[in-house]
């Protein structure tokens, strides 16, 4: 009696069963390692704003820090932006007729805020708190990068899982201090960190440190 099948059919079911292995491994993998690609993190995507604000003048010609306009990252989880108060300190003599800074003039002089478009954001379900890493020592441009080299803002990093886990397992690695021992000075007696609104954090890796 003639076999049902040919020779063949055996390594055929065999390189079959690799083919949809493999695809059955990539349809799981692919969607983890797309989104942390910079087509999805927009890392080096400079925005264009409604006003041409060039950081290269400011900080390096001009030698203003970064918390001169971003003040609420001392104090607050928020760095937040200067208001065209801040702008208009300067700007009420310095290029006070400039067609460049008409929309901080129309912004100081009808009280609407600038609506800049914005460039490093987290996932709306994480807690990161400003003045908690700026306190600490956390220099800003470990996070924002150089932008005292930008013309326009971009991201740098990703600002992903990975990144802030890199800094919390090995603080002394990443940023040149033994941030895990400053940070557990900060515990009061029943082990909580004030600044985190009564959270408790045992560890700068525990789950409700940034996911509340």
């Amino acid at each position: 009696m003639a076999a049902l099948f040919p020779p063949w059919s055996n390594r055929a079911l065999r390189i079959a069963l690799v083919v949809v292995g493999i695809l059955a491994v990539s349809a799981l993998c692919f969607p983890m390692v797309y989104v942390r690609t910079p087509f999805v993190t927009n890392e080096h995507v400079a925005l264009d704003q409604p006003v041409a604000f060039d950081h290269r003048h400011h900080v390096l010609d001009e030698g203003i820090a970064c918390l001169y306009c971003h003040t609420d990252a001392e104090r607050s989880a928020y760095a937040g932006l200067p208001s065209t108060d801040v702008c208009m300190g300067c700007h009420s003599q310095v290029w006070n007729q400039s067609p460049l800074l008409e929309p901080v003039r129309q912004s100081y002089f009808s009280g609407r805020a600038l609506a800049w478009n914005r460039v490093h954001s987290l996932a709306e379900f994480v807690y990161f708190d400003h003045s908690v890493h700026v306190a600490r020592g956390v220099a800003c441009e470990h996070c924002h990068g150089p932008v005292e080299t930008m013309a326009r803002v971009e991201k740098t990093v990703p600002l992903d899982m990975d990144f802030c886990l890199d800094c919390h397992r090995n603080p002394k690695e990443k940023l040149g201090f033994d941030a895990q021992r400053d940070f557990s000075a900060m515990r009061t007696e029943d082990g909580r960190f004030p600044a985190h609104t009564g959270h408790a954090v045992t560890e700068l890796t525990t789950c409700s440190t940034c996911h509340r």
